[in-house]
């Protein structure tokens, strides 16, 4: 009786699994974002970059509020970053402040003004 033969694979290793946040050089969980993506139903479809870019978005927004606070921190002689520091580095920014702001201002243009009735 003959034995099986050997697969093909037999001898080979397996090439390591690769995250998407490592092929895309971020930290941020590209995976994650993409669940979330998925899972809150903003879109009926999503390329396959969406979430790689967003995470990337993130990263980069997240990176310049840590490093203004750094800074504020810095300013006041302190080692470690606290919400007030984040708060005010965020203040002083132009473009973080009119992207975070609470209550943006509306816009004539894009804000339908209902009509009055006699």
């Amino acid at each position: 009786m003959r034995g099986k033969k050997p697969s093909k694979k037999a001898g080979k290793r397996r090439k390591p699994n690769v995250s998407r946040s490592t092929r895309a050089e971020l930290q941020f969980p590209v995976s994650r974002v993409d669940r979330h993506l998925h899972h809150d139903r903003y879109a009926q479809r999503l390329s396959s970059s969406t979430p790689v870019f967003l995470a990337g978005v993130l990263e980069y927004l997240t990176s310049n509020i840590l490093e203004l606070a750094g800074e504020e921190a810095h300013k006041n002689s302190r080692v470690r970053i606290t919400p007030e520091h984040m708060r005010k580095a965020i203040e002083s920014s132009e473009h973080l402040r009119d992207l975070l702001e609470e209550d943006p201002k509306p816009r004539d243009e894009d804000v339908a003004q209902p009509e009055e009735k006699e």
